[in-house]
């Protein structure tokens, strides 16, 4: 193919045109029809045995061109897209210009991956946390350990107060009118917890066991539901129960129990070595975070908005798989939040944002520095993936492509110039 010249009709905007020839139009016509015809009724015809020429009069000259040009068009688009050597970052917008004795011309527009200007990325200025684990973490991390491992006692004896679990079944009504998904029953409310709408678990608090009795409280004004939002209910509530937690006792036996040590010194020695590690590493994350700040800093770069809408329909696949593996979808959560899924994207815009400015200003380093993924490294990290899945290497190189590796690869090694040129201060 001769290449085909695009021309820029806006800033990281290009159009071009491009050719489907008329004798491989026609002959994908001519499959069409031999796919389709079994399916028509045509007066006179038995089933599937109407010629191309009575269908196209019955139903329209273009009854199969639709089809064929779906057919047609990835190889074509391709193959065009190819020789104008554009970087597109974008789905085309694709248009018919013409069918005739020629065949199909087509326009597609698509948006490139536009300049980015770095003023500088070697030197960065940045700080970094310095790590200690007090006696305050080591205890904090332990008690969390005791938390997991508490029993529910029943409480009788005493009214409810702030920190206990409550069980209750409760009804709300709106100007004495029972509103939708304001019941339960037999609900675990851990008092203190927030997660009613204010005022509601305060009222619980001095109850006792058995009693029933009304809450009154006002939603909030950006409530999701718009027909209970800044608006006064009540809420009729039984008391079935209450609950508290008793911790076990920290001693060798406690130890012995959570782990493979058998002495409370041993014990903590270990939880402080393992807080260590994971306070090093989120200090290291925060001081790749703010290295990435500083070059976004001096970065500048016009994005097509496509380029972040993309970037928000990962965040929306991986939000689903989320909500998918913990038993819900898309759907139950917009239920139970009001939320939309315009006001979704819109709380992840910011995010998905700054993650293609970072990957672009990553990619220009790599260009500007030459950086390449050797395949010692490609080796390597796909055998990372496959031990830390523990799969067979083949099957993890048989789902992800090597140019995904790659990427991931030089954008990583990027990160690493800009951290081993950069100066660090510790606070």
């Amino acid at each position: 193919m001769a290449s085909i010249k695009a021309k820029e009709i806006e800033k990281n905007k290009y159009e071009f045109e491009f050719l489907i020839d008329k004798e491989s139009f026609d002959a994908e016509i001519n499959k069409v029809y031999r796919k389709n015809v079994a399916k028509m009724n045509v007066p006179g015809f038995r089933k599937g045995k109407a010629p191309k020429h009575i269908i196209e009069k019955l139903y329209g000259a273009t009854v199969f061109y639709d089809e064929a040009l779906d057919n047609l068009l990835p190889e074509a688009y391709e193959a065009a897209l190819a020789s104008t050597k554009l970087d597109v970052v974008s789905r085309p917008e694709l248009d018919v210009v013409s069918i005739d004795d020629k065949g199909v011309k087509l326009k597609a527009a698509v948006w490139t991956k536009p300049e980015v200007e770095i003023s500088s990325y070697m030197g960065l200025e940045v700080e970094k946390e310095s790590v200690e684990v007090t006696d305050e973490d080591i205890m904090k991390d332990i008690d969390a350990t005791r938390e997991r491992n508490s029993r529910m006692l029943s409480v009788e004896d005493r009214p409810a107060k702030d920190g206990d679990q409550a069980v209750i079944d409760f009804e709300g009504f709106l100007d004495g009118v029972a509103f939708e998904g304001g019941k339960g029953e037999k609900y675990p409310l851990g008092l203190g917890s927030g997660s009613f709408i204010p005022g509601f678990e305060e009222q619980i608090i001095g109850k006792s066991v058995g009693e029933e009795f009304d809450i009154n409280v006002t939603f909030p004004e950006d409530y999701g539901a718009e027909n209970l939002a800044g608006k006064e209910v009540v809420f009729k509530i039984k008391l079935h129960e209450l609950k508290v937690k008793e911790l076990p006792e920290l001693d060798d036996e406690f130890v012995k129990d959570v782990s493979e040590f058998n002495t409370v010194d041993e014990y903590k020695a270990d939880v402080k070595a393992k807080l260590t590690e994971r306070k090093e590493k989120s200090a290291e994350n925060k001081l790749e975070t703010a290295l990435v700040d500083a070059l976004l800093a001096n970065t500048v770069v016009e994005i097509p908005a496509c380029m972040i809408e993309q970037e928000i329909d990962g965040y929306i696949r991986d939000y689903e798989y989320r909500l998918q593996s913990q038993g819900g979808n898309l759907e139950m959560y917009f239920q139970y939040t009001g939320m939309t899924m315009e006001q979704l994207r819109e709380n992840f815009k910011a995010d998905a944002e700054k993650q293609v400015k970072t990957r672009l200003a990553l990619s220009k380093i790599v260009k500007t520095e030459k950086i390449k993924a050797l395949k010692k490294d490609i080796e390597a990290e796909y055998k990372k993936i496959a031990t830390g899945y523990n799969v067979d290497i083949e099957t993890v190189k048989s789902s992800i492509p090597e140019t995904s590796i790659s990427e991931d690869i030089v954008l990583r090694k990027a990160v690493d110039l800009v951290k081993e040129n950069a100066v660090i201060t510790t606070k």
